[in-house]
């Protein structure tokens, strides 16, 4: 549990030292899962910057992204891509991702830089010497053994990685369909699988966020109730075939899809997407399968 113990003290560190109002990066929210942070430039204009944190953390670093094309932010946001050790822990990659933005901005450091370390872990408590009573015996505490039973059982968990950790509470947790959770699980193998055999394919940073972001539509309240459903190609991460069964009643689209039940019998639209492995940093392909929409953002062919 300690990388996980850990990343929560770098959590409350990062948002101590930049609160909210901070004149020039600030800590916007923040979990185990993701931190969102906003750098305010020279101007005063601000910059929205994410960061997804996999369930290998800390042998990967966490996957960042902005809301911004800017390229000086998108060039900051890249080089924490192709951090190793320590470099990957998220307190460090704050660090680095604040200095390139200086940097590249031609603005001076803030001086809270300098309160970013990574957080030792608390200290086990001590073995006190026993005391003893006036008739020999030695004398202790409950809550003495307590916490020495609380080390020895933690001990073997030190160098988990999150995602072991994480997995145990996850099912009760993630109050999804058991379906699906055998359709993450059966993925999460199956990558294993090829990293083992050599045959990855893909990216880790593409791979890590495309299995968060499956998850959360899995837990979704739009698709639980059947907005939209999801099938992977060929059980590949990479490809996913999307129907679309609800939209906005204000629409026009919405009477086109009623039409298009009542003329042939079908009542959602089928789109193809693909990922590449520079996702999220490039968007993913997106075509309308079917029906044939013409107009608006669709062009011939069906991409979007």
């Amino acid at each position: 549990m300690a990388c996980l113990n850990t990343l929560k003290l770098e959590i409350k560190t990062l948002e101590q030292v930049f609160p909210k109002n901070h004149e020039r990066f600030q800590i916007m929210s923040a979990s185990v899962d993701e931190l969102t942070c906003r750098f305010v430039g020279k101007s005063g204009k601000k910059y929205e910057i994410h960061a997804n944190i996999t369930e290998t953390y800390p042998n990967t670093p966490p996957v960042w992204f902005a809301d911004s094309e800017d390229p000086i932010v998108t060039n900051a946001v890249q080089i924490l891509t192709n951090t190793q050790g320590r470099d990957n822990h998220v307190i460090n990659q704050v660090g680095i991702l604040l200095r390139e933005l200086c940097k590249l901005h031609g603005i001076p450091e803030p001086p809270d830089l300098d309160s970013l370390t990574i957080p030792l872990h608390p200290m086990p408590p001590q073995h006190r010497v026993p005391s003893v009573t006036s008739n020999g015996a030695e004398s202790g505490t409950e809550e003495d053994e307590e916490m020495a039973a609380e080390d020895d059982d933690s001990e073997g968990e030190d160098d988990l990685p999150m995602e072991m950790v994480e997995d145990a509470g996850r099912s009760s947790k993630d109050d999804m369909e058991t379906e699906h959770l055998a359709t993450l699980e059966r993925l999460r193998q199956n990558q294993r699988q090829d990293y083992l055999s050599g045959s990855v394919s893909g990216s880790l940073q593409a791979t890590d966020r495309l299995m968060k972001e499956l998850r959360d539509i899995y837990r979704s309240h739009s698709f639980k109730n059947n907005m939209y459903s999801i099938e992977l190609v060929n059980d590949s991460l990479y490809e996913w075939n999307i129907r679309l069964r609800s939209v906005d009643p204000d629409s026009p689209l919405h009477n086109d899809l009623l039409l298009l039940k009542e003329k042939e019998g079908k009542d959602s639209i089928l789109l193809n997407i693909m990922f590449k492995e520079t996702y999220p940093f490039e968007p993913p392909f997106v075509r309308v399968v079917y029906p044939i929409i013409s107009g608006g953002y669709v062009l011939v062919g069906g991409a979007i």
